[in-house]
This record gives structure tokens, sequence and C-alpha cells, in this order.
């Protein structure tokens, strides 16, 4: 998959025993900086178009091709021994349900390429099921978090910290319920390529030499989705470098300042969901590349001083790489025929099949 932070392709290779992944081996695939600037020209209005959404369809679908070429490659496994390859897809567009709105989510990276480059049976467009169903068709990964995380002792939450961040919340009786929080990387990433020219903010280090600044975290965080109830999700079309340069029109502030703010403003709309969320919570565990982010994590500890915060390591899944078993998972389940969603999570009207297969 690749995230709403366009970094990479992560490729994961699982083999399911009882329903439980065992991880034979990742890749990390580059994606190159032409083709990110096409995929982020498709992501607002303005640069797309009919024609360049056609050509970043294909191109997407060769290099994940590749990707997984390249990780059978190494791990010498062979089509015939693949049951399928789950492909999320690049998200270009998400348009959660809402009052006079027409809901969608498109992603990108032509499944039928990747079937036919790799020879493997390709599970894919895993959100429309559930947005028919008058879902958001995200976040998908919290039915793989009650699988795989849940514990009939304790209370709790799955912290999922990609471009867009989202928590799962595993009750001990069972329940599983989960949303969108808000940015978790991706507004740090953007402000850090724009200020200093690197990708990120390695562990965080330039946001946490700064100092947050109270009004402008105040006016960040007055953005409406905060206050939406849940069901609820987002991604570059509310959280953009449009939307942060807007913010920061009427303030004067050091670069290094407003990396800060953005990292408290990360920090605080996931930790303020959990705190209000009325149950005691024990164990908090960290996925994502946000979990490289020491700074991130420490201003977490901070706001949450009565929960344990670990990385999904400590449950026996690397954080890197959840996101991807999940999608792994998510196809397994549409191979059996099994669903996928979780209703209380995305707000569909029922369960539903998640994705379409495509044959090589």
């Amino acid at each position: 998959m690749s995230g709403t932070s366009i970094d990479s392709i992560d490729v994961a290779a699982i083999e399911f025993v009882d329903d439980a992944p065992r991880l034979l081996g990742t890749h990390s695939h580059s994606i190159p900086e032409e083709l990110k600037q096409q995929i982020l020209n498709l992501c607002l209005p303005g640069s797309d178009s009919v024609q360049l959404y056609c050509e970043t369809d294909s191109l997407l679908g060769e290099l994940f091709a590749d990707a997984a070429l390249a990780l059978m490659t190494a791990l010498n496994i062979q089509a015939h021994q693949i049951i399928a390859i789950g492909s999320h897809g690049q998200t270009i567009r998400h348009a959660p349900p809402n009052p006079g709105r027409l809901a969608y989510s498109q992603q990108i990276g032509d499944p039928t390429i990747i079937a036919a480059r790799t020879n493997c049976t390709v599970v894919a467009d895993f959100r429309r099921a559930d947005i028919a169903l008058g879902g958001h068709g995200a976040p998908l990964v919290p039915a793989f978090h009650q699988t795989l995380f849940s514990d009939p002792e304790n209370n709790r939450v799955i912290v999922n910290i990609g471009g867009i961040a989202n928590i799962t919340i595993l009750a001990a009786n069972g329940d599983c319920s989960g949303y969108d929080t808000g940015p978790g990387n991706m507004l740090l990433d953007s402000w850090c390529q724009q200020q200093l020219g690197t990708a990120y903010d390695s562990n965080g280090d330039w946001g946490s030499g700064g100092t947050v600044n109270s009004k402008l975290l105040k006016q960040l965080k007055s953005q409406p989705f905060f206050a939406l109830p849940a069901p609820k999700s987002t991604g570059r079309e509310e959280f953009n470098q449009a939307w942060l340069e807007d913010q920061l029109a009427e303030f004067d502030l050091p670069a290094q300042d407003v990396q800060a703010t953005l990292m408290q403003l990360t920090a605080d709309s996931i930790a303020d969901q959990i705190n209000n969320l009325g149950q005691s919570i024990s164990d908090i565990f960290i996925c994502g590349g946000g979990v490289h982010n020491g700074g991130l994590m420490q201003r977490l500890a901070d706001a949450m001083p009565e929960s344990k915060i670990s990385p999904t390591s400590e449950l026996g899944l690397d954080p890197n790489w959840v996101e991807a078993c999940a999608f792994a998972w998510l196809a397994k389940r549409r191979i059996e025929k099994m669903p996928g969603n979780v209703p209380a999570v995305t707000g569909a009207t029922r369960k539903a099949i998640l994705g379409g297969v495509y044959l090589p």
C-alpha cells in the first residue's frame, strides 16, 4: 500500500495461520518524485485532469507490480504460491458522507496491471462497498486490529499514525469502534519539506526544539473536523499545505515554532479523543510512521499519563507493517467471502464483503 504521505510503497508477504499473520518479509519501494507530484496534483482540484488520472493510474499499477515482484524475488516466492495480492492503492480523493454531498473515495494503481505483471490474483478497491452502504469506507484497519490485538481482560486503543491518524478502541467486552482523529505526519512532513527541504523531521528533533504557539494551536484545533462526532474520516481534502498557509496568514512565527505547534496538534487531536472516551484505557499501542517521531511520542505520553504507550511490536507485529498486513488480511477476507468492515467504525448499515477480485 501507499498511504496519505506518499512516501513509499509498503509491501509485506504474509502467511496466515488461524487468522494470525506471520510476516515472511517486507520491502519498501520508492516512488519517483515526478510520479509523486502527479499524485499530489490529482488530490486537489486545479491541476488535475482525466488524462493525468488515467496516466497516473497506469503508472502506479506498474510501480505496484514492480514492488510486489521485488519482494517475491527477494523471498524466492513464486506466483503460484500466492493466493492473492491485496492492493489498497493510492487515495487521490476522499469525500465521506455529508448532508448534501455525494460520498466517494477513489484509489488509483490499476489492479489489472498488477495481476498481469505478477501473474497473481489481486484484490483491490476495498472502500466502495462500504460507502455504497452509507459508510465512510474508512478507516478499514480496525477490523484487523480487532482480530489481532483484542484483549478480553483490558480496554486497549491502537493508534495508527500515518499521514492521517486514526484510533481503534478495543473494549474488553469485544466491542470495536474507531475513526480518524485528524492529521498525523502529513502536515509535519509538508512543513518540513517546505522549510528544510527534507522529507520529514527525523525523530521530531527539529519540532522538539521549537516553542508551541498557543494561539496558533487554538486556531488549528478550531477546524470543524475535530468537533465532528464519529463515524468520521478525513484526508488531504481538509488538511493540506494550502490550508496550513491560510491558518498562518495572520501569524509571523519562526518556522521551527510552527513545526512544534503542528506536532502538538497531532498529539492533542489523538490524546483528546482517547481521554474523552469515558472509559479506562490501560494500554495504548502505536503503529505507523509516527512511532519513529520521538518528540511526538513524548507529547502523547505527557497528554495521557495514566496509560502505558508502546509500539505494536510488543503485541508481536512491527509497527511499520501493521497497515500492509491489514490489507493482506482484508484480501484474505475477500477471497473467503467474509465481511471486512466494522459498521460501528465506518457507519455502514451492515457488514460487507470488501474489494473486487482481478484475475491474471
